[in-house]
């Protein structure tokens, strides 16, 4: 399977049951990047658009670059409300927008897909001459209880989580993508709680996670349901998240 269509079939509960980011992003944001409402935004791997929101939020005119169809399809649907909203069919490495059109480019939990040399060259393409650029991801934490025993199912289920947690992208990992002296990295608090419905959906919206066309994949719903049902509180489980940013120049 192509890395653009992992996710064609989780669109729905990749919508509903994703994190979402801090709203203390934007705020960080202006004081680091000088972000305004004027800035224009280019939103690579925007996916659903849950990355693109808060700039849209902002006021911002957001380029939506999404290579699969489905989520860009649904990203068109869920923010047909902004006027500033444009959905753009490209790739990080190809985005199609023209030379030096954007302020900020951002990625929200997508640049671990990226080939980061034809990256970093497109980047600098788009951006504007004192362009910057924010990486974010939103980190699920495995400290407590409950979140050690999601983690081991995932990888007693997943297909290739063992694959996906080596793209796993860090500091270090950055260091030859930012230009020397550039990146400033920053560390928010995240959080979802969920009933099992949208537990079970927060699972299925991953991409290495078994479909019902699996054959262990009811096995696996009920090892989620047994999970759930061990540590519960009020009916509701707690994911705990750190929303890492990584902000710099190409």
């Amino acid at each position: 399977m192509k890395n653009t269509e992992r996710f064609s079939t989780r669109v729905d509960n990749y919508i509903k049951y994703r994190p979402h980011y801090p709203a203390a992003v934007i705020p960080y944001l202006e004081t680091e990047t000088g972000l305004t409402r004027h800035t224009v935004v280019a939103d690579i791997g925007a996916g659903t658009g849950i990355s693109a929101q808060p700039f849209l939020d902002n006021g911002n005119k957001v380029y939506a670059v999404e290579p699969n169809r489905e989520m860009r399809e649904a990203a068109e649907n869920l923010l047909s409300r902004y006027p500033n909203f444009t959905a753009v069919n490209g790739s990080a490495e190809h985005t199609t927008l023209p030379d030096a059109s954007v302020d900020l480019v951002i990625a929200g939990t997508a640049f671990h897909w990226f080939d980061q040399v034809a990256t970093a060259a497109e980047f600098r393409r788009i951006g504007t001459e004192n362009a910057r650029v924010v990486l974010m991801w939103n980190v699920r934490q495995a400290e407590l209880p409950f979140e050690k025993g999601y983690e081991k199912l995932l990888h007693q289920y997943g297909t290739d989580y063992k694959d996906m947690q080596h793209r796993n992208v860090g500091a270090s990992e950055l260091a030859g993508f930012f230009k020397p002296g550039t990146m400033q990295e920053n560390v928010f608090q995240n959080a979802q709680l969920f009933d099992f419905p949208a537990l079970k959906g927060r699972l299925l919206s991953s991409s290495y996670i078994p479909e019902k066309d699996h054959p262990s994949y009811h096995t696996m719903i009920t090892a989620l349901e047994d999970l759930f049902e061990k540590f519960k509180e009020q009916g509701m489980v707690k994911f705990h998240y750190e929303t890492k940013l990584y902000v710099g120049q190409v």
